[in-house]
């Protein structure tokens, strides 16, 4: 009895966990798309050692520095287009170092594994749950 009422209480205290952080990323998309700037990057090829897929987006700041942008591991699953493609970037403009594609699958795919991972641990828990 102690037993599951320990699991009960780890797979719900998991499940609001990850569902705080998916809130925390739909705030953060909510505040880039209030105050965050556009801009159009282009997809540049990785350099020859880097074996990683896909590309990088290169793009300049309010500043007029050059920056480049990782997608990440998934970035061609979240719309990120062929090599020589333009892509729109936003940022905030205190900090364009943390700039994220602007596009839909990108700015919502972490808000959604949260999610899930949230019904999977509150479901977990309504099934061992005395």
């Amino acid at each position: 009895m102690d037993a599951e009422l320990a699991l009960l209480a780890l797979c719900t205290g998991c499940g609001l966990g990850f569902l705080l952080l998916a809130l925390r990323s739909l705030v953060v998309v909510g505040r880039l798309w209030a105050r965050g700037l556009r801009v159009m990057g282009v997809v540049t090829p990785r350099g020859a050692g880097d074996r990683r897929p896909g590309g990088l987006v290169a793009f300049c700041d309010h500043l007029g520095r050059h920056l480049l942008l990782e997608p990440g591991r998934y970035g061609a699953l979240c719309g990120l287009p062929p090599v020589g493609g333009s892509v729109p970037v936003v940022y905030v403009r205190e900090r364009p170092t943390a700039a994220r594609l602007w596009t839909v699958r990108h700015l919502l795919a972490p808000a959604f594994g949260w999610f899930l991972s949230s019904a999977l641990a509150f479901g977990t828990g309504v099934v061992v749950s005395p």
